[in-house]
Parts: C-alpha cells; structure tokens; sequence
C-alpha cells in the first residue's frame, strides 16, 4: 500500500450541474428594516429528509480497565483546505439511518470501536452560517474497555477499521484531560483542527482549571 502524503494537484471550477454533492442558491430574504436583500449560500444535496441533519460528530468516551477518561480523534487529508485535519469521527446520515445508527455505524468504520450506548445527543448545530446550511449534531457514545482490550503497556488495543474505499483515517486515542495540549501539539507540526473539537477540547480544559482554582 502506497504511504505518500496526499495533496491538491488542482483546482478548477465546477458547473453547477456537474456537482453531485453540493449544490448552490440565492436567497432572497428581508432584513430588519424591510430591504430586499439576496444571499448566495452551499447546500448539501444528501440531507436526511427523515432526520433533517446533514451529519454526525461522535465524541466516543473510552472508560474502563484502569484508563483515564479518554476520548478517540482521528487525523485524515481534507481536499478543500488541501491539509491534514484533526477531528472527530463524523458522517452523513444515510436516509435509512437514524442520528444514534449513523453514530454507532460511523464510530465503528472510521475506528474500528463498537459503542455500548448513547451518553447524549445535542441540540442541531450549525457549522458555516455565513456561508451554508449545513448542520450537525453531536453524539456522544459510551464505548466501555475490558482488561483483554488493553496491552500489557497500559496501552488500549487497536480494533481492526471499517474503512471504505480511498478512506485513509488515523486514529488516536487522548485523555480528556490532555486533549488541548496534544492538540496544540498537532498545531504546531503543520495540522489544522477542527472547530468542533477545537471548541470542545478548550471548554473541557477551562472548566478543568475552574475546577482546580486556576480561573
């Protein structure tokens, strides 16, 4: 299997009639004092008419088997910022699928892990307002570890992914408690991060220092 780094050869632009994923609209729309005004907004094609979410991000929490409270992020190539990102698992929902499916199915292909059960499930998120439609919810699942799924090294064993075709997902698993400062790591060495984990990860960190009397 080849190991190359992966990057944009080139960029051009698409008919709209040729896009399969993404579509584009105007929007005519009033503002607060009545002016007719227009918008130009990306919307997916693929929404779930059943969920009505374009996708998931799954925060799985690893416990169990003498692991600090841990979380799995993955790093892949994403083409349209032609770099290497840092996030969480995530996926379209297939019009089949229900947001708790799409989690267990998501968290399983692109990690290999299989959950227990739904620890919580947020409230519809937008990711790019100014720009698209495009929402999400975040799903958290409850993915426990047993002594035979960690190494005499203390380290928790990699269950073999599900990946599709052209998927290249890496995986890592963190602790909670050190999430911000291995992402800081990743920034450092040339990686982009995620926004949603970005968020997550400096909440998690201030409300840990709230908690130890440093705020």
């Amino acid at each position: 299997m080849s190991t190359q780094r992966a990057s944009v050869t080139r960029l051009v632009d698409l008919p709209i009639d040729q896009a399969r994923w993404i579509t584009l609209k105007k929007i005519e729309w009033k503002d607060q004092e009545g002016k007719d005004r227009t918008w130009e907004t990306a919307e997916r094609k693929t929404r779930s008419a059943t969920a009505g979410v374009d996708g998931v991000a799954i925060l799985a929490l690893l416990k169990g088997a003498n692991i600090p409270l841990s979380t799995i992020i993955i790093e892949q190539f994403r083409p349209p910022v032609n770099a290497y990102v840092v996030e969480l698992p995530a996926g379209l929902i297939d019009p089949k699928d229900t947001l708790e499916s799409c989690a267990f199915r998501e968290l399983e292909e692109e990690t290999g892990f299989k959950a227990e059960s739904v620890v919580e499930v947020s409230p519809l998120m937008v990711c790019d307002p100014g720009m698209s439609s495009a929402n999400m919810k975040m799903v958290a699942l409850r993915v426990p570890l047993s002594e035979s799924d960690v190494d005499s090294e203390g380290n928790v064993r990699l269950p073999q992914q599900k990946l599709e075709e052209g998927e290249h997902i890496i995986r890592r698993i963190v602790e909670l408690s050190k999430l911000k400062e291995i992402i800081d790591d990743y920034m450092t060495r040339g990686f982009v991060v995620d926004a949603r984990l970005s968020h997550f990860a400096i909440g998690w960190d201030l409300a840990l220092r709230v908690q130890n009397g440093q705020i």
